[in-house]
């Protein structure tokens, strides 16, 4: 066993069994409400009233994608909310259940887990009322390691991709640019040790100090009622803005066989990190001219003919973003 910060002993996952620690988290996790069969069985089984479905997945890594000095389990458990959510928004799409799949060192305590499945919980009521945990995994690894299937229901729409932006669209989005950038920034310049190591004690100041912007990072909160709002107005093209809105934006013209052109004075008061900056999960959509944007979005450009990114008419080079092979701005992280 393990000692809680109050001194009581805490169960590791290496001293409970699978199903133990199951029978712990189980009861802790949202139900959706597409189940038919639910938790317990070798798999779910959800409804479909548009016989179509929408499915995305996304993994998250102790070290690449999260640290533990900087976040705690309830907040990875939101994160991965969060960050499934949104692709399945920006199909225009509504959320409807969730596999996740968890890898975790032996010696991690069970109410670590419980902690992350109250994330899960509160991130799906706050985000996407009625999605919830359908099925899952649990397995050992030295590195913690999170990944979340989720499920969408059309629901009659036809799905809003990448490649319908034409020239004389609007170009909107709805949600924070830069935020979570700027929070993640914050972190790496001033929650370190003198070796550069994320550090406890630095981050609780830093996030005294900047609550908004690193909850920013740690439990974003991307408007998933938008992508059912923008397909239902007749979006084009839509995509969420976890990688930057540089590379994303290009993303979308690269893919509809157009250019994009955003306007500077649209982008907020840092345009660079507006550009660059990632993880945000905003989503990114293109309207026919005179279209009422609906809910959140706010234009921020235009869908002009040829190909590539401008920003105020000038071609947009560099290169931004999130990458997981190389990190931020192409340089590391």
């Amino acid at each position: 066993m393990t000692m809680s910060g109050s001194g009581t002993a805490e169960v590791t996952l290496g001293e409970a069994s699978e199903r133990e620690a199951l029978k712990r988290i189980f009861p802790r996790l949202p139900a959706s409400s597409a189940t038919i069969v639910g938790p317990g069985d070798d798999a779910a089984v959800l409804s479909a009233p548009d016989a179509r479905y929408v499915v995305t997945t996304d993994m998250m890594v102790h070290g690449p994608d999260f640290r533990w000095a900087w976040s705690t389990p309830y907040d990875l458990g939101w994160k991965a909310a969060a960050t499934n959510l949104s692709d399945i928004a920006a199909m225009g799409a509504v959320p409807t259940a969730l596999v996740v799949a968890i890898a975790a060192p032996s010696s991690t305590p069970v109410s670590d887990l419980e902690s992350l499945a109250d994330g899960l919980r509160d991130g799906c009521a706050a985000l996407a009322p009625g999605c919830g945990v359908v099925g899952g995994d649990l397995s050992v690894s030295d590195t913690f390691t999170i990944a979340v299937t989720a499920f969408g229901d059309l629901a009659g729409r036809e799905p809003v991709l990448r490649s319908g932006a034409r020239a004389g669209d609007v170009v909107a989005v709805s949600g924070p640019l830069g935020a979570a950038a700027t929070g993640l920034r914050l972190l790496f310049a001033r929650a370190v040790d003198s070796a550069g190591e994320p550090d406890r004690a630095r981050f609780e100041e830093v996030l005294r100090e900047h609550p908004e912007l690193v909850g920013a990072q740690l439990r974003p909160a991307p408007p998933i009622g938008d992508g059912p709002r923008a397909a239902d107005a007749g979006a084009t093209a839509m995509l969420d803005l976890s990688d930057g809105l540089a590379l994303d934006a290009r993303r979308v013209a690269e893919a509809s066989g157009v250019g994009i052109d955003l306007d500077p004075s649209a982008l907020g008061d840092d345009v660079e990190v507006a550009l660059t900056g990632g993880e945000d999960h905003s989503l990114l959509a293109t309207f026919p001219a005179g279209t009422a944007l609906p809910g959140g979005f706010r234009a921020i450009g235009a869908v002009v003919s040829g190909a590539g990114l401008s920003v105020g008419g000038r071609p947009f080079d560099e290169r931004g973003g999130w990458d997981p092979y190389v990190g931020w701005d192409g340089h590391g992280g």
